[in-house]
């Protein structure tokens, strides 16, 4: 299901404009990509809860801009540094035809039922949050399955293990190399030290 959101033309700009725009309940924004930058406005409180859901960072959002829409992608936002309030948001315009780049969620499965946890005592360690892909907008995921559920004591689950769905690649100019490790087990401290202790009693 797509996100959408209203935003419409922001006629005034600067430092002074953007307080009163804040004061006023809204929150300035930009959108930008295949056409001029628009400076934009949008309903404060509608934007920060939205800012709260996961699909809204990972998806191609629909921006009803003055009546028109548009599919975007959020780029940055800033909030203020102790209160709850959203300052600024960038979007970027996306053609439907085109490949895009973006961040796209992991969502970790069957933890508790790997053998290196189950009967290893080892404990499971996310090393990445989210993987960065490219495909078209019509093929992007809301996020990427990571199963768990066969992790061995002193394996570890990598970048090329993960089964991307049909037609989205991981992305070349990302971060990371297809080794980079996505999750890996480790043994509780308290668990090594209980074993240290128990080797040296049966000494």
């Amino acid at each position: 299901m797509t996100t959408t959101f209203n935003a419409t033309t922001r006629k005034t700009q600067g430092t002074g404009a953007s307080r009163r725009l804040r004061k006023a309940g809204l929150v300035p924004g930009v959108v930008y990509g295949s056409g001029d930058a628009v400076m934009i406005e949008m309903n404060h409180n509608e934007l920060y809860y939205k800012l709260r859901a996961e699909s809204f960072h990972a998806s191609v959002l629909t921006m009803n801009l003055d009546g028109k829409e548009e599919a975007v992608q959020l780029r940055a936002f800033v909030n203020h540094p102790f209160r709850q309030q959203v300052q600024h948001l960038d979007f970027q315009r996306v053609d439907l035809n085109k490949t895009i780049h973006i961040k796209v969620p992991l969502h970790f499965i069957n933890q508790d039922i790997a053998p290196a946890v189950k009967t290893g005592g080892g404990k499971i360690s996310h090393v990445m949050i989210e993987v960065d892909v490219t495909c078209l907008p019509a093929d992007l995921p809301a996020f990427v399955e990571v199963d768990l559920g066969g992790l061995e004591m002193g394996h570890s689950v990598h970048l090329q293990d993960l089964k991307l769905p049909k037609g989205v690649e991981l992305a070349s100019h990302g971060t990371h190399t297809a080794e980079a490790v996505v999750a890996t087990v480790h043994v509780p401290r308290g668990a090594v030290e209980a074993a240290s202790t128990e080797a040296d009693a049966a000494k």
